[in-house]
């Protein structure tokens, strides 16, 4: 009860104590970006491929900070190729777009969250527009593979402690000739 009373004495210290907690919530997911290139249509419908097509998969995040404070804006980029030796079926390719409100978290937490947390909230809508692009073609959908972002920013950071690592090994030595 006491505690109850404390608090409704001080609203302004509540809310200036809530502004000052962590917080991180999509504000908008968005579809930025969509092609879709059938170039040797309609001959890819007429004839059987003389082999197993093959398929490329490719992905990419990026990220960067809004001109409003505390907002990111995060862009997963899928991109899936069909064809044979011969001809293309299909390239599809397609980028998913969050806005992000990051407040109160240190800049370690913020590059953790706009490379793993983030790419993992927008992906599935990804993998969901690509496979209906794709089933727009009239051909096998194809769908976006399972992907642990963690895993890839992990080693994204051991590659980049690597280069430092000879870089420095590379300055040491040209001081030392």
């Amino acid at each position: 009860m006491a505690e109850e009373n404390q608090n409704a004495q001080n609203p302004e210290q509540n809310q200036q104590q809530a502004n000052n907690e962590p917080s991180f919530q999509m504000v908008r997911c968005y579809l930025k970006d969509a092609s879709l290139e059938m170039p040797h249509a309609p001959e890819v419908f007429m004839q059987a491929p003389s082999e197993q097509p093959n398929v490329d998969i490719q992905f990419e995040v990026s990220q960067r900070a809004l001109s409003v404070p505390n907002a990111y804006e995060v862009v997963v980029r899928g991109t899936i190729t069909v064809g044979t030796k011969e001809s293309t079926m299909f390239l599809a390719e397609g980028k998913q777009a969050a806005i992000f409100d990051i407040r109160n978290i240190p800049e370690d937490g913020v590059r953790h969250i706009v490379n793993v947390l983030c790419p993992s909230m927008i992906y599935p809508y990804l993998r969901a527009n690509l496979a209906d692009l794709i089933n727009r073609t009239g051909l096998p959908t194809v769908h976006l593979p399972e992907v642990n972002f963690e895993a890839l920013y992990q080693q994204r950071l051991a590659q980049q402690a690597k280069k430092q690592a000879e870089a420095s090994a590379a300055a040491n030595e040209e001081g030392h000739a």
